[in-house]
Protein backbone atom coordinates (compact mmCIF):
# COMPACT_ATOMS: atom_id res chain seq x y z
CA UNK A 1 0.00 0.00 0.00
CA UNK A 2 1.36 3.54 -0.81
CA UNK A 3 2.64 5.41 1.89
CA UNK A 4 -0.43 8.05 2.90
CA UNK A 5 0.92 11.67 2.91
CA UNK A 6 -0.43 15.02 4.17
CA UNK A 7 -1.87 17.46 1.45
CA UNK A 8 -2.89 20.98 2.89
CA UNK A 9 -5.23 23.13 0.82
CA UNK A 10 -5.62 26.67 2.35
CA UNK A 11 -8.06 29.25 1.64
CA UNK A 12 -8.37 32.72 2.44
CA UNK A 13 -11.78 33.42 3.26
CA UNK A 14 -13.72 37.00 2.13
CA UNK A 15 -14.55 36.76 -1.70
CA UNK A 16 -12.24 33.13 -1.90
CA UNK A 17 -15.36 31.06 -0.68
CA UNK A 18 -17.73 33.37 0.43
CA UNK A 19 -19.38 35.91 -2.00
CA UNK A 20 -18.14 39.52 0.02
CA UNK A 21 -16.73 40.51 3.18
CA UNK A 22 -17.88 38.13 6.00
CA UNK A 23 -19.05 40.87 8.27
CA UNK A 24 -21.07 42.90 4.87
CA UNK A 25 -24.11 39.83 5.59
CA UNK A 26 -25.33 40.56 9.14
CA UNK A 27 -23.13 42.81 11.52
CA UNK A 28 -23.04 45.99 9.50
CA UNK A 29 -26.75 45.92 8.46
CA UNK A 30 -27.19 45.65 12.10
CA UNK A 31 -25.23 49.02 12.36
CA UNK A 32 -27.93 50.55 9.66
CA UNK A 33 -25.27 50.91 7.32
CA UNK A 34 -24.29 49.69 3.93
CA UNK A 35 -21.05 47.94 3.74
CA UNK A 36 -19.80 50.88 1.31
CA UNK A 37 -20.16 53.36 4.15
CA UNK A 38 -18.83 51.72 6.74
CA UNK A 39 -15.90 50.11 5.33
CA UNK A 40 -15.19 53.92 4.06
CA UNK A 41 -15.28 55.17 7.34
CA UNK A 42 -13.23 52.99 9.20
CA UNK A 43 -10.62 52.92 6.44
CA UNK A 44 -10.66 56.48 6.98
CA UNK A 45 -10.39 56.52 10.54
CA UNK A 46 -7.39 53.86 10.06
CA UNK A 47 -5.66 56.34 7.69
CA UNK A 48 -6.06 59.28 10.36
CA UNK A 49 -5.09 57.79 12.92
CA UNK A 50 -2.05 56.05 11.51
CA UNK A 51 -3.07 52.43 12.21
CA UNK A 52 -3.33 49.25 10.15
CA UNK A 53 -6.41 49.00 8.11
CA UNK A 54 -7.01 45.53 9.09
CA UNK A 55 -6.38 46.38 13.12
CA UNK A 56 -7.94 50.24 12.85
CA UNK A 57 -10.95 48.09 11.03
CA UNK A 58 -11.68 45.76 14.27
CA UNK A 59 -11.31 48.72 16.74
CA UNK A 60 -13.73 50.16 14.77
CA UNK A 61 -16.96 47.90 14.91
CA UNK A 62 -16.89 48.03 18.55
CA UNK A 63 -16.29 51.52 18.37
CA UNK A 64 -19.20 52.16 16.03
CA UNK A 65 -21.02 49.62 18.41
CA UNK A 66 -20.70 51.72 20.99
CA UNK A 67 -21.66 54.54 19.47
CA UNK A 68 -25.27 52.89 18.17
CA UNK A 69 -25.72 51.46 21.48
CA UNK A 70 -25.61 48.03 19.70
CA UNK A 71 -24.02 45.40 22.34
CA UNK A 72 -21.23 43.01 20.18
CA UNK A 73 -20.55 39.44 21.79
CA UNK A 74 -19.21 35.91 20.61
CA UNK A 75 -22.73 34.89 20.50
CA UNK A 76 -23.45 38.17 18.31
CA UNK A 77 -20.46 37.34 16.10
CA UNK A 78 -20.91 33.31 15.82
CA UNK A 79 -25.03 34.39 14.37
CA UNK A 80 -23.69 36.80 11.94
CA UNK A 81 -21.48 33.79 10.45
CA UNK A 82 -24.84 31.75 10.23
CA UNK A 83 -25.58 34.29 7.33
CA UNK A 84 -22.73 34.05 5.32
CA UNK A 85 -23.46 32.87 1.14
CA UNK A 86 -20.70 31.09 -0.62
CA UNK A 87 -19.92 30.60 -4.18
CA UNK A 88 -21.61 27.58 -5.82
CA UNK A 89 -20.47 24.02 -4.91
CA UNK A 90 -18.38 25.28 -1.59
CA UNK A 91 -20.60 23.23 1.16
CA UNK A 92 -19.91 20.17 -1.04
CA UNK A 93 -16.54 20.83 -1.69
CA UNK A 94 -14.48 19.86 1.60
CA UNK A 95 -15.87 16.48 1.77
CA UNK A 96 -15.43 15.55 -2.10
CA UNK A 97 -12.15 16.45 -2.46
CA UNK A 98 -11.13 14.74 1.21
CA UNK A 99 -12.66 11.82 -0.02
CA UNK A 100 -10.94 11.96 -3.41
CA UNK A 101 -7.61 12.58 -1.95
CA UNK A 102 -8.14 9.03 0.47
CA UNK A 103 -8.90 7.55 -3.20
CA UNK A 104 -5.21 8.41 -4.08
CA UNK A 105 -4.11 7.47 -0.21
CA UNK A 106 -3.57 10.95 0.74
CA UNK A 107 -4.68 12.68 3.67
CA UNK A 108 -6.29 16.08 2.31
CA UNK A 109 -6.10 19.01 5.18
CA UNK A 110 -8.10 22.21 4.99
CA UNK A 111 -7.45 25.15 6.37
CA UNK A 112 -8.36 29.14 6.10
CA UNK A 113 -5.90 31.75 6.81
CA UNK A 114 -8.36 35.12 6.38
CA UNK A 115 -8.38 38.70 7.63
CA UNK A 116 -11.98 38.02 8.81
CA UNK A 117 -12.82 37.06 12.15
CA UNK A 118 -12.78 33.76 14.11
CA UNK A 119 -15.92 34.97 16.10
CA UNK A 120 -18.00 35.00 12.79
CA UNK A 121 -16.47 32.01 11.31
CA UNK A 122 -17.50 29.92 14.62
CA UNK A 123 -20.61 30.15 13.84
CA UNK A 124 -20.73 29.55 9.98
CA UNK A 125 -21.36 26.20 8.29
CA UNK A 126 -18.52 24.86 7.09
CA UNK A 127 -16.18 25.48 10.22
CA UNK A 128 -16.27 21.43 11.13
CA UNK A 129 -14.36 20.84 7.12
CA UNK A 130 -11.22 22.67 8.79
CA UNK A 131 -8.19 20.99 10.47
CA UNK A 132 -7.46 25.02 11.75
CA UNK A 133 -8.45 28.23 10.91
CA UNK A 134 -5.83 31.11 11.34
CA UNK A 135 -7.89 34.48 11.39
CA UNK A 136 -8.44 37.78 13.24
CA UNK A 137 -9.63 37.46 16.82
CA UNK A 138 -10.73 40.45 19.48
CA UNK A 139 -9.93 40.34 23.03
CA UNK A 140 -13.02 40.08 24.98
CA UNK A 141 -13.91 41.82 28.80
CA UNK A 142 -15.52 39.97 31.97
CA UNK A 143 -18.59 41.41 30.25
CA UNK A 144 -17.94 39.48 27.27
CA UNK A 145 -17.96 42.42 24.89
CA UNK A 146 -14.46 42.99 22.62
CA UNK A 147 -12.40 45.89 23.77
CA UNK A 148 -8.95 45.17 21.60
CA UNK A 149 -8.23 43.42 18.76
CA UNK A 150 -6.34 40.27 19.89
CA UNK A 151 -4.78 38.95 17.20
CA UNK A 152 -4.57 40.82 13.64
CA UNK A 153 -3.96 38.86 10.21
CA UNK A 154 -3.18 40.71 7.47
CA UNK A 155 -1.36 40.13 4.20
CA UNK A 156 1.77 39.90 5.77
CA UNK A 157 1.21 37.69 8.83
CA UNK A 158 -0.54 35.27 6.29
CA UNK A 159 2.46 34.18 5.09
CA UNK A 160 3.68 33.13 8.63
CA UNK A 161 1.03 31.19 9.34
CA UNK A 162 1.42 29.32 5.88
CA UNK A 163 4.95 28.47 8.09
CA UNK A 164 3.15 27.00 10.72
CA UNK A 165 1.27 24.85 8.77
CA UNK A 166 4.14 23.67 7.01
CA UNK A 167 6.23 22.95 10.57
CA UNK A 168 2.56 21.48 12.25
CA UNK A 169 2.55 23.98 14.78
CA UNK A 170 -0.98 25.72 15.97
CA UNK A 171 -1.93 29.05 15.84
CA UNK A 172 -0.43 30.69 19.11
CA UNK A 173 3.81 29.03 18.88
CA UNK A 174 4.53 32.15 17.75
CA UNK A 175 8.43 31.33 18.59
CA UNK A 176 8.65 28.06 17.47
CA UNK A 177 7.95 29.42 13.72
CA UNK A 178 10.60 31.12 13.52
CA UNK A 179 13.25 28.03 15.30
CA UNK A 180 15.15 25.72 12.89
CA UNK A 181 13.47 22.33 11.41
CA UNK A 182 14.78 20.06 9.09
CA UNK A 183 12.51 19.78 5.78
CA UNK A 184 12.22 16.25 6.43
CA UNK A 185 10.81 16.76 9.20
CA UNK A 186 8.26 18.92 8.52
CA UNK A 187 4.63 17.18 8.01
CA UNK A 188 3.65 19.36 4.49
CA UNK A 189 6.00 20.89 2.41
CA UNK A 190 5.12 23.73 0.27
CA UNK A 191 5.37 20.75 -2.85
CA UNK A 192 1.77 19.93 -1.32
CA UNK A 193 -0.16 22.68 -0.75
CA UNK A 194 -2.50 24.46 -2.53
CA UNK A 195 -3.08 28.31 -2.13
CA UNK A 196 -6.77 29.80 -2.83
CA UNK A 197 -6.90 33.42 -3.01
CA UNK A 198 -8.68 36.65 -4.68
CA UNK A 199 -6.79 39.39 -4.40
CA UNK A 200 -4.45 41.76 -3.36
CA UNK A 201 -4.03 40.45 0.63
CA UNK A 202 -3.06 37.11 -0.85
CA UNK A 203 -0.22 37.97 -3.06
CA UNK A 204 2.31 37.27 -0.22
CA UNK A 205 1.19 33.84 0.53
CA UNK A 206 0.75 32.80 -3.25
CA UNK A 207 3.57 33.71 -4.33
CA UNK A 208 5.56 32.10 -1.55
CA UNK A 209 3.52 28.68 -2.18
CA UNK A 210 3.92 29.21 -6.17
CA UNK A 211 7.91 29.79 -5.12
CA UNK A 212 8.27 26.99 -3.28
CA UNK A 213 6.63 24.64 -5.98
CA UNK A 214 3.52 24.72 -4.19
CA UNK A 215 0.08 25.55 -6.05
CA UNK A 216 -1.48 29.03 -5.64
CA UNK A 217 -5.05 29.42 -7.34
CA UNK A 218 -6.20 32.89 -7.93
CA UNK A 219 -10.36 32.97 -8.12
CA UNK A 220 -12.69 35.30 -9.06
CA UNK A 221 -16.56 35.72 -8.65
CA UNK A 222 -17.74 34.84 -12.42
CA UNK A 223 -20.82 37.52 -12.02
CA UNK A 224 -18.43 40.25 -10.49
CA UNK A 225 -15.33 42.96 -11.52
CA UNK A 226 -12.76 40.71 -9.79
CA UNK A 227 -11.70 38.81 -12.73
CA UNK A 228 -9.23 41.43 -14.52
CA UNK A 229 -7.23 40.82 -10.93
CA UNK A 230 -7.01 37.22 -11.10
CA UNK A 231 -5.91 37.42 -14.44
CA UNK A 232 -3.34 40.08 -13.91
CA UNK A 233 -1.66 37.92 -10.51
CA UNK A 234 -1.14 34.92 -13.70
CA UNK A 235 0.27 37.29 -15.86
CA UNK A 236 2.44 38.61 -13.84
CA UNK A 237 3.66 35.06 -12.57
CA UNK A 238 1.99 35.58 -8.98
CA UNK A 239 0.10 32.40 -9.44
CA UNK A 240 -0.27 28.61 -11.36
CA UNK A 241 -4.26 29.55 -12.43
CA UNK A 242 -7.04 31.70 -12.39
CA UNK A 243 -10.31 29.98 -11.80
CA UNK A 244 -13.51 31.16 -11.53
CA UNK A 245 -15.42 30.54 -7.79
CA UNK A 246 -16.97 27.52 -8.80
CA UNK A 247 -16.63 24.49 -6.30
CA UNK A 248 -19.20 22.23 -8.13
CA UNK A 249 -18.08 18.92 -9.47
CA UNK A 250 -16.80 18.63 -13.03
CA UNK A 251 -16.12 22.25 -13.05
CA UNK A 252 -12.33 23.98 -13.81
CA UNK A 253 -11.91 24.32 -10.25
CA UNK A 254 -12.57 21.07 -9.46
CA UNK A 255 -10.77 19.10 -12.14
CA UNK A 256 -7.74 21.39 -11.47
CA UNK A 257 -7.17 20.58 -7.90
CA UNK A 258 -8.04 17.11 -8.61
CA UNK A 259 -4.93 17.02 -11.43
CA UNK A 260 -3.21 17.98 -8.56
CA UNK A 261 -3.44 15.30 -6.43
CA UNK A 262 -3.13 13.08 -9.11
CA UNK A 263 0.35 14.45 -9.52
CA UNK A 264 1.51 14.38 -5.88
CA UNK A 265 0.20 10.75 -5.91
CA UNK A 266 2.09 9.90 -8.85
CA UNK A 267 5.35 11.84 -7.45
CA UNK A 268 4.68 10.12 -4.12
CA UNK A 269 4.75 6.40 -5.82
CA UNK A 270 8.06 7.48 -7.39
CA UNK A 271 9.97 8.40 -5.03
CA UNK A 272 8.99 5.08 -3.37
CA UNK A 273 10.01 3.06 -6.56
CA UNK A 274 13.21 5.04 -6.58
CA UNK A 275 13.67 4.73 -2.75
CA UNK A 276 13.79 0.81 -3.54
CA UNK A 277 16.14 1.07 -6.34
CA UNK A 278 18.50 3.36 -4.50
CA UNK A 279 18.35 -0.07 -2.36
CA UNK A 280 18.79 -2.27 -4.69
CA UNK A 281 22.06 -0.09 -5.94
CA UNK A 282 23.41 -0.58 -2.17
CA UNK A 283 23.36 -4.43 -2.26
CA UNK A 284 24.98 -4.73 -5.68
CA UNK A 285 27.93 -2.67 -4.95
CA UNK A 286 28.73 -4.10 -1.49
Amino acid sequence: MAKKIKVALIYDFDGTLSTTDMQNYALIPEFGMTPEDFWYEANKWSRDHGADQITGSMYYFFKKAEELNIKLSRANFAEAGKNIKYFPGVEGWFTRIKEYGKSLHLDVEHYIISAGYEEILSGCSIKKYFKDIFGCCFAFNDEGKPVWPARVVNYSTKTQYLSKINKGLGKLEDRAVNEFMPDNKRPIPFTRMIYFGDGSTDIPSMKLTKERNGNAIAVYNPNGSNKATALKLLRDGRVNFALPADYREDKQLDKVVKTILDKLAKERDLDVLKAKEEKKKKLLTQ
